[in-house]
Parts: C-alpha cells; sequence; structure tokens
C-alpha cells in the first residue's frame, strides 16, 4: 500500500481563497470605478464653473461697452453737426495760467484762462463740485466736461455716470446755477441735453473726446488732481 505524502488539499479551504480572490478584484474594480466617476465630476464642476465665470466676464465687458458707437457709427456721428450746440471762438480763448478763480462769461466754462493743474480726466466722476479753473485745464487737453444739476433725476445720473467712468478724456460733477439740467462742456463747444438717453451725448462725446477743437491734442488726462 503506498502512501501520498503530499498535503492533502481541502477542497473547501480552496474554493474560499479563490472566492477571495475574486472578491478583492471585484472590490478594487468598483473602487477604481467609483474614483473615476468623482474625477470625472470634479473635472465637469471645474469647467462648468470656469466657463461660467468667463460668460460673467464677458457679459460685464459687454455692458461696459454698450451703446459705444462702432468704427462706422462714430464716423457718422461725427459727420453730423449737434443740434442746438453752441459755439464760441476759439481764437478768443486764452490759455494763460492763473494763479486765481478766473471769472469766465459761461458757465459752465468751455475756455480761457485756467489753473496750472489739470482735473483728472480719464473718465473720473467727481461726486462734488469742482473748481472752474482745473476743469478748463482738462478741456485744453481734449476732455468732454458732464455737469448736471438737482434737476437731473438719480436714474439719470447713474446712467450719465456709468458712462463717463467707462470714457476715456471725460470727466463729471454736479454743478449749480447751470442752465439745463445736464450739459456736456468741449473746449469751445457746449449743448444741453434733455437725458442721459438723448442721443447727443454719444454724438458729442464722438466729436470732441480727443476732437479737433482741442489746443493740446495727446496732453494727458492724469497725473493732475482730483477736485
Amino acid at each position: 500500500m503506498s502512501f501520498d505524502r503530499r498535503t492533502p488539499v481541502d477542497p473547501m479551504h480552496g474554493t474560499d481563497r479563490t472566492g477571495g480572490r475574486r472578491t478583492r478584484v471585484a472590490a478594487i474594480g468598483v473602487g477604481a470605478v467609483v474614483v473615476a466617476g468623482l474625477l470625472g465630476f470634479g473635472s465637469y464642476v471645474l469647467l462648468e464653473r470656469t466657463a461660467s465665470e468667463e460668460s460673467r466676464a464677458d457679459s460685464g465687458t459687454q455692458d461696459a461697452k454698450q451703446g459705444e458707437p462702432t468704427g462706422q457709427e462714430k464716423g457718422d456721428l461725427i459727420a453730423e453737426p449737434v443740434a442746438g450746440e453752441r459755439t464760441w471762438d476759439a481764437k478768443k480763448l486764452t490759455r494763460d495760467h492763473a494763479t486765481t478763480d478766473v471769472s469766465y462769461p459761461m458757465e459752465p466754462p468751455v475756455g480761457g484762462d485756467h489753473a496750472q493743474a489739470w482735473l483728472n480726466c480719464d473718465g473720473v466722476v467727481y461726486k462734488k463740485a469742482v473748481r472752474n479753473v482745473n476743469a478748463v485745464h482738462a478741456l485744453e487737453h481734449g476732455a468732454v466736461w458732464v455737469t448736471y444739476d438737482d434737476r437731473a433725476a438719480d436714474d439719470e445720473v447713474r446712467k450719465l455716470a456709468s458712462r463717463v467712468g467707462s470714457t476715456p478724456y471725460t470727466l463729471m460733477s454736479p454743478y449749480a446755477g447751470q442752465d439745463g439740467a445736464i450739459m456736456l462742456s468741449a473746449w469751445g463747444k457746449q449743448v444741453t441735453v434733455d437725458s442721459a438717453d438723448d442721443p447727443r451725448v454719444a454724438q458729442f462725446l464722438a466729436k470732441y473726446v480727443q476732437g479737433p477743437q482741442t489746443p493740446e491734442p495727446g496732453a494727458p488726462c492724469t497725473g493732475g488732481i482730483d477736485g
């Protein structure tokens, strides 16, 4: 009688070991799927958030530019005269620097002697009245000065402020005692408008921001004083 000296294998034990391996493999597979799903979901959320932020940024840029004329539109605006515009002879508007306040023949002034320091006018909205002599120097540099008094409604003032804030070489301030509720002034040029939505606002800005009336084209609108 011969004996098999190899260690006998328990059939039930062998089955358990194989089943355990299968269970571990299955668990690893499920875990991998879950991790992949989480990574994919995270990427999707990140992409969606980025796209949303970019969309908001683009929307803000478009809002800031909304209402600004295109090249062709600006050309058309410049070509047409501004209805109701008043003009002063530029040769009679002196340009000396003054050390004291100046008495101007028009309110707001559109030119004449002025302070050595100009008002910062790179789309600056002043909440309080500014000195004429500093504002006139800004006009000499090609700025357009938007003024209003207490007859202008709050929403009109907000619209004007938004437009000025996005337009280089402009400034805005309250001005008591002017003829109209809303007025726009450039060097030797001035117009009174009915509202912030009056088409003459866009026309006046197109024609006179650094326009041909500017005595010192290219002069800065920064580096001056704030009120």
